[in-house]
């Protein structure tokens, strides 16, 4: 089975930052799409980051929210995305979500939740 767990949320004032990471287990597809979303009460799921993998070819796409304050970082050895999240605002705080695609998903689409099979249990991030 596969299983994203995400660690890393906490309180922070703004201004701070934060590191989320994002294990994945029991995922062997080759070309797919992982990324972030986050929810804030009362408001849809949005993207916040996404990378694309296939073989030797990856890239990243931001949210336009977070560019140039929020990172994607990836290790394949145990095949974790950190989100890096740098000069933190009230505004970001959520639950934030890891997601990803099945094999041969694509990040086309990447800012729509559907567009993924698995996801994690979420992790909360206060911004003060």
């Amino acid at each position: 089975d596969v299983q994203l767990v995400e660690s890393g949320g906490g309180s922070v004032q703004a201004g701070g930052s934060l590191r989320l990471s994002c294990r994945a287990s029991g995922y062997t597809a080759s070309t797919y799409c992982m990324a972030w979303f986050r929810q804030a009460p009362g408001k849809e799921r949005e993207g916040v980051g996404a990378r694309y993998s296939e073989d030797r070819i990856s890239f990243t796409r931001y949210g336009d929210s977070v560019k140039g304050r929020f990172t994607l970082l990836h290790t394949r050895a145990n095949n974790t995305l950190d989100l890096q999240m740098n000069t933190l605002k009230p505004e970001d705080s959520a639950v934030y979500y890891c997601a990803a695609t099945g094999d041969d998903g694509s990040c086309r689409d990447w800012q729509n939740p559907r567009e993924f099979s698995y996801w994690g249990q979420g992790t909360q991030v206060t911004v003060s």
